[in-house]
């Protein structure tokens, strides 16, 4: 009995052990499966922030901040000496704060690309078209694009400039804002940003080897891209599908060129990101690029309440709508980022400004006086930091 039971004993030990591992290669597993890439949590700022407030973001659970370098405004002028104090004032806020940047590089000057008005409402403007048309123009951008990379990239003149400041090289560029929409290219061409891309790889490549490209974020669904506004010429819209599908189409060895695609979901509500996002994943497998990742460079929605003085603006919900706008959307990406590979998720914006655009002025995560709004600590839970 003395032996049978010690057997026994050891059978039962021996079989929660086996439990143990079971459940603990569960967890793990399940773990793993719901691990989100590295750097996911990112922001827009429209304002450069403060010191204190590159800090806070940091201490919320922000891992990256997107920026722009706007070639108009750093080299107005052709042959002065370019002007990078803002870039220079938002990479020192990003490194010093232990933040990654990510930089768009987007705009050309007069004296490259005629300037033409988008918007006479709200006094806009925009390039012509990129600048890809000429020989002069695709020069101009490459020279600015390489030194871009030569300030802000590895061993970067900006770094040996500033040793205070931590060495965080940039490593990762976004060619462009939203190519597909007239508000950054008053005449958007798939296959001029086909070119775009291309040239912009030479550029950064012979500057930095280990250098990676993301395409500028397409607006998914601007109103001009509609049917019924495609039998204007020319365009000044397009859908990120049919924009996406031509860039492909007509720009032969393009997947080699780029490891990302970025995307502006801007919706009513975030249950139209589902099929959104699916419908960009489809183009994406018709040109056996699937394995692609999706940046979300630019997500969100208003905290102010639509009135019908401001047309019953659509991204405007409200303090709580846009809290409820922020999760849906946050749990709907992150269950699904193996699934749709979404690689980032940036919240436009930090702050409002509604000089920017019909929705900006309540964007937002912070209010006046950088007081934050109920939907601070929603990005907070999500981003695993202190509000």
């Amino acid at each position: 009995m003395a032996n049978r039971a010690s057997s026994l004993t050891r059978q039962v030990a021996a079989w929660l052990l086996s439990m143990c591992a079971c459940v603990s290669l569960f967890f793990v597993a399940a773990s793993t499966a719901s691990a989100e890439p590295a750097k996911f949590w990112g922001v827009d700022p429209i304002a450069l922030p403060t010191t204190d407030q590159f800090q806070r973001l940091h201490g919320g659970g922000v891992d990256s901040v997107r920026f722009g370098i706007n070639w108009h405004a750093i080299e107005k002028n052709q042959g002065q000496e370019p002007d990078w104090s803002g870039v220079d004032a938002m990479v020192t806020g990003i490194a010093s704060a232990g933040m990654e940047g990510l930089p768009f590089i987007t705009g050309a000057p007069d004296w490259a690309v005629p300037t033409v008005s988008v918007n006479a409402a709200s006094d806009s403007s925009a390039p012509l078209h990129l600048p890809v048309r000429t020989g002069a123009e695709k020069s101009a951008w490459k020279t600015f694009v390489q030194t871009a990379a030569q300030r802000y990239g590895p061993n970067g003149t900006f770094w040996q400039a500033h040793p205070g400041v931590p060495v965080r090289p940039i490593r990762t560029w976004q060619i462009w804002n939203e190519p597909n929409f007239k508000y950054f290219v008053a005449r958007p061409n798939p296959v001029e940003y086909g070119k775009l891309v291309k040239v912009s790889y030479t550029a950064l490549k012979s500057v930095d080897s280990g250098a990676k490209i993301v395409l500028g974020g397409l607006f998914v669904h601007p109103k001009e891209g509609e049917d019924k506004y495609k039998k204007r010429k020319p365009r000044t819209a397009y859908f990120a599908t049919e924009f996406l599908d031509q860039f492909y189409r007509s720009t032969p060895g393009i997947k080699t060129k780029f490891q990302g695609i970025a995307l502006h979901p801007y919706t009513p509500s975030y249950n139209r990101l589902t099929p959104d996002i699916e419908e960009v994943r489809k183009v994406l497998a018709k040109y056996k690029d699937a394995g692609k990742g999706i940046w979300i460079t630019e997500l969100g929605w208003s905290s102010e309440k639509p009135s019908v003085e401001n047309g019953n603006n659509q991204f405007e919900k409200g303090s709580q709508g846009q809290v409820k706008q922020l999760k849906g959307a946050f749990k709907l990406l992150e269950k699904n980022q193996r699934k749709w590979h979404i690689q980032r998720v940036y919240w436009f914006s930090v702050d409002d400004d509604a000089s920017v655009c019909n929705f900006c002025d309540g964007s937002g995560l912070f209010g006046p006086g950088f007081t934050p709004k109920p939907s601070w600590p929603a990005f907070v839970k999500f981003a695993g930091g202190t509000p």
